[in-house]
């Protein structure tokens, strides 16, 4: 069994008199993908925030790696929801720009970066500035900025939110062929349940504030997932559960209902 890269215990966290979190625990562990699923406002992106550091939890415990996380062992790269490109930098300079923030020189980004681009979809691009990209092209030269960095963890921040339909089925599969090859550590927020069974090995659903974990799914399907009869139809069967999780507990009035 893996070890546990990030846990979570019984946090909470307030912003006035509005409770936003209301005891959530999960863990990840090393190598896997992990989604949090739940309605808008739930609070998903303050846990983020919490794992960041741009906020403070004001109870419970979390841990990177056995350790309480602090400033100091806060290995993570982030990835916001939208790409966050500078426009005004080439996409090579765009994706070398999180290595130059952490003290490389540009050239010894460059070279690190440069053997990469292939394999992201993005040789003979690098030149090229985000408004001449693709919006597909633009989310892969931010995840590469991200993963380059070589943190213990990825935060992945609804990363396809705002594409369309397509562009964003095909980066999901995209993603999902990256992550086996790489076995990225990544926890993923979204509110789309089908994009959360394709790419998750465990899936924890929300309340609606103050959000408490209402249940965790695991996801036992054989990886590549590639569209198989067999798989669909399992993959169908969590999607259906997950939201009747969702479903229910909001007909039923809440997490204090």
């Amino acid at each position: 069994m893996s070890a546990v890269r990030l846990q979570l215990e019984d946090v909470r966290k307030s912003f006035g008199q509005t409770e936003v979190l209301d005891g959530v625990s999960l863990h990840v562990q090393e190598g896997e993908f992990v989604s949090i699923l739940g309605p808008s406002g739930a609070g998903k992106s303050t846990i983020f925030r919490l794992l960041t550091g741009a906020e403070r939890a004001d109870g419970g415990a979390i841990h990177m790696n056995g350790a309480p996380l602090e400033g100091r062992n806060r290995n993570m790269a982030f990835m916001p929801q939208r790409d966050a490109l500078m426009p005004w930098r080439s996409i090579l300079d765009n994706v070398t720009l999180g290595l130059e923030v952490q003290g490389m020189t540009r050239k010894a980004a460059r070279a690190k970066v440069t053997p990469l681009l292939a394999e992201f979809g993005l040789a003979g691009f690098e030149n090229h500035y985000p408004a001449q990209l693709s919006g597909g092209m633009r989310q892969r030269a931010a995840l590469l900025r991200t993963v380059v960095q070589e943190r213990n963890m990825l935060l992945l921040d609804e990363p396809f939110g705002a594409l369309d339909a397509l562009t964003r089925t095909s980066m999901q599969r995209w993603l999902e062929v990256m992550w086996k090859r790489h076995r990225w550590t990544a926890l993923l927020i979204t509110h789309d349940v089908r994009e959360a069974v394709f790419l998750s090995d465990r899936i924890y659903v929300l309340s609606a504030r103050p959000a408490r974990v209402l249940h965790e799914f695991h996801v036992p399907l054989p990886r590549p997932r590639d569209g198989s009869a067999r798989g669909l139809q399992e993959a169908s069967a969590i999607e259906a559960a997950v939201l009747d999780t969702l479903l229910i507990r909001e007909q039923a009035g809440g997490p204090h209902s």
